[in-house]
């Protein structure tokens, strides 16, 4: 019937069309973590290029940068109502930002470099995680953030410790009572807020853990490894729940808001990278099934691995930052 094909042709362009990618070109230097505030509206991008950005998340169109860092940007938050940004960096810094103007609110600074950094519920504290440098062991310290930016200090009211290496990712566990910690010890640590006790913990992963994301409903979380699984988990018993394996080293995930799905991102090391094609190297945002693990599709189109992976808070579009320096938003159609 010309009809059913005439219908097939249209819904096929459209879907072509609907998944066609915003390309949000403004990096310099390979990618490291992509944020979304709580709308959705703003996408936050940090890079090894000192510069972390900001988007609008539907157009790709940039709104403006935050200058100061002289060392590559490894993660940010934002707070609830997008008023205030925090970053880590290389360079030894954790910065707090006015969202809207771009200034500098203040500076922490330490004498190993920052690799991860979360507001916690709330936003009256936030934890950074700090490399091991010059004889000094990783750590996570917990920062007291004021209301006011001109009352903000470079406090520090708790520090834990534990893990042998880096730790890649630190989060505020439910209510703000406890801290988990992954890192390149494979582990995940579960900690008290209140007294830094260790709480439970997991051998998690063979290899390093590069990424952690939380579910929108707070119930359980994913990790992503470089011994090529993702792992999702109860967030108070971590009790590993369900596996996915995705035949290569995995470097950022997240759980979808909307659907049973999580999004895994990875590929080669870019170490390994000219030794084999694009397709070899497997540079594909990949998405599984939450419950059942089947892999349910893969989205092509970066030049390298995929560093970094988010959800739109609204689970319709999602953003993926890659080595070769380009964010990917991809709008999904309405099916």
């Amino acid at each position: 019937d010309v009809d059913d094909v005439w219908k097939h042709e249209r819904n096929v362009r459209r879907s072509q069309s609907d998944m066609r990618p915003v390309l949000l070109k403004g990096h310099e230097r390979p990618l490291t973590f992509l944020k979304y505030n709580k709308e959705g509206d703003l996408l936050f991008t940090c890079a090894k290029d000192h510069t972390p950005t900001v988007w609008y998340s539907d157009s790709g169109q940039r709104v403006g940068t935050y200058k100061g860092h002289i060392g590559s940007v490894w993660s940010c938050d934002v707070s609830e109502d997008s008023t205030r940004l925090i970053t880590a960096s290389g360079d030894q810094t954790v910065r707090l930002w006015d969202v809207e103007s771009g200034q500098e609110h203040h500076k922490f600074e330490y004498r190993q470099p920052c690799r991860c950094v979360t507001f916690s519920l709330g936003e009256k504290y936030a934890i950074v995680s700090l490399d091991p440098f010059m004889g000094s062991a990783s750590s996570v310290d917990m920062l007291r953030i004021a209301e006011d930016p001109a009352e903000q200090t470079s406090e520090v009211v708790r520090t834990f410790s534990g893990h042998s290496g880096r730790v890649t990712r630190c989060v505020f566990g439910p209510c703000n009572k406890t801290i988990l910690t992954v890192g390149e010890d494979g582990c995940i640590r579960q900690t008290d807020t209140e007294t830094g006790a260790l709480l439970k913990l997991v051998e998690a992963h063979e290899r390093p853990i590069g990424d952690l994301k939380i579910s929108k409903d707070g119930t359980c979380f994913i990790t992503a490894s470089q011994d090529k699984y993702a792992k999702l988990w109860d967030i108070d018993t971590l009790e590993c729940l369900k596996e996915y394996n995705t035949e290569r080293p995995v470097n950022a995930c997240d759980i979808s808001p909307l659907m049973d799905h999580v999004l895994v991102g990875g590929g080669q090391e870019a170490s390994q990278v000219t030794l084999t094609g694009s397709r070899a190297g497997k540079f594909e945002s990949k998405f599984y099934h939450k419950i059942f693990c089947d892999e349910l599709g893969a989205v092509k189109g970066h030049f390298g691995p995929v560093n970094a992976v988010a959800y739109h808070p609204d689970g319709r579009s999602f953003a993926s930052g890659g080595e070769d320096g380009y964010v990917r938003v991809h709008h999904m159609d309405a099916d």
